[in-house]
């Protein structure tokens, strides 16, 4: 598809503020969150499964480990595994490019309407992509898994990011790359709009 015909991702007259997933919604980080995750596993000797690390996109990375765990029977420690994912993730961070299409819709809204960010990953995670790209003092509201609410795809992350900005969930647009996180804005009462065919 050209530029020139490329589907622009709208924005309804009724909407009053606006909702961001982080990780494959704003930033391609997708391919680096994969990388740091087999650099973890492999270190610690475990099996590197790329599917069913890629099938948790949007759960918090402790959670995942656990369910890693049962799944293969093995004893990865959650939070020695996270730290060292995150810190792959931390070195390589000059890899983060942006998203364009929804980082475009943040730079036409950026004066007109508040905005958050609501990630199943790490409050640093998600500073150092949004500082990356020179959007983080943009948005009024940042919601990260540090945050003391339930994961996708219970709506919580959003609920919480809503008040924040406030404004009531029914008139929030949600823009989200996961399955999870889709289920998640809708249970919240908000419009979901999946970014991956805008991509």
């Amino acid at each position: 598809m050209t530029s020139a015909n490329k589907r622009i991702i709208e924005v309804p007259a009724n909407i009053k503020g606006l909702i961001f997933d982080c990780d494959g919604t704003l930033v391609d980080s997708m391919p680096l969150h994969m990388k740091a995750w087999e650099y973890a596993l492999t270190q610690a000797g475990a099996v590197w499964d790329y599917n069913f690390f890629f099938s948790k996109n949007g759960m918090p990375g402790e959670n995942i480990v656990e369910l890693y765990n049962r799944q293969f029977n093995i004893k990865l420690h959650p939070k020695k595994t996270i730290c060292a994912k995150q810190e792959y993730f931390k070195n390589h961070k000059k890899d983060f490019l942006p998203i364009q299409p929804v980082v475009d819709i943040v730079l036409t809204y950026k004066e007109k309407l508040p905005m958050a960010v609501a990630s199943g990953s790490s409050r640093e995670n998600v500073d150092n992509q949004l500082e990356s790209l020179g959007i983080h003092a943009l948005f009024k509201a940042i919601v990260t898994a540090d945050d003391d609410v339930k994961p996708k795809p219970a709506p919580d992350i959003f609920l919480e990011a809503s008040k924040q900005i406030g404004i009531l969930p029914r008139y929030c647009q949600v823009f989200e790359d996961g399955d999870l996180g889709l289920e998640a804005a809708k249970k919240a009462g908000m419009i979901a709009t999946d970014v991956r065919p805008f991509l």
